[in-house]
């Protein structure tokens, strides 16, 4: 019997141009790169070679650039990161129905705090309807989190838009982006609203 996988957003085998990208991590230069011997600042240099490139990748600077265990781990620290960062200037985070767990998960908890979620809704094919989002916009609104793609969908989200209007009204715009960031390429660009974080594995 054929086995039909269908679930490559979710997990998939490492490609063999990267297995061998990182061969070198695994048995010579496995060292600590927080260290000070040599195969420990051989470790950190692969690491800096490893943030410019996820930089340039999306028009990024290299210190812009945390490396995470996972997609999850980036949302839940950029949404909570965030919403800590800002609770001097507000309490209102406004997200979608459809995001990823890790997001809905740190709203639910930031909510159990005190803080307050609009959860957008969204079309039959799961676009965020953009006039709610312009109209639950607050003098408290610190937070936009919506994600590139969705990751049971597909659908990939107006981001531009949500970053422009974000921008307009200084709300800090989140975007998760692990299912889009090497399918929307030229999308990814659009960091110059230096509103957005873009979320990525």
């Amino acid at each position: 019997m054929k086995i039909r996988y269908f679930d490559h957003a979710a997990t998939t085998p490492v490609s063999s141009s990267v297995v061998q990208e990182m061969l070198p991590y695994f048995e010579l230069q496995y060292g600590n790169a927080s260290s000070a011997y040599s195969i420990g600042r051989q470790a950190k240099k692969a690491i800096e070679q490893a943030r410019k490139k996820v930089a340039s990748n999306i028009g990024a600077n290299p210190k812009e650039i945390y490396f995470t265990s996972c997609g999850s781990e980036s949302d839940n620290l950029a949404v909570k990161g965030v919403v800590y960062a800002n609770r001097k200037k507000g309490n209102h985070i406004i997200t979608s129905k459809i995001e990823h767990h890790a997001v809905l998960n740190s709203c639910k908890t930031l909510e159990k705090q005190g803080f307050e979620v609009t959860y957008l809704n969204v079309d039959q094919n799961g676009f965020v309807d953009l006039e709610q989002l312009v109209n639950s916009i607050r003098p408290t609104t610190i937070l936009i989190s919506i994600m590139f793609a969705n990751n049971e969908i597909g659908t990939i989200e107006p981001i531009e838009k949500i970053g422009e209007i974000a921008g307009k009204n200084h709300i800090i715009f989140h975007t998760d982006s692990v299912q889009a960031i090497r399918k929307c390429k030229n999308k990814c660009r659009c960091i110059s609203y230096r509103f957005i974080i873009y979320v990525g594995s």
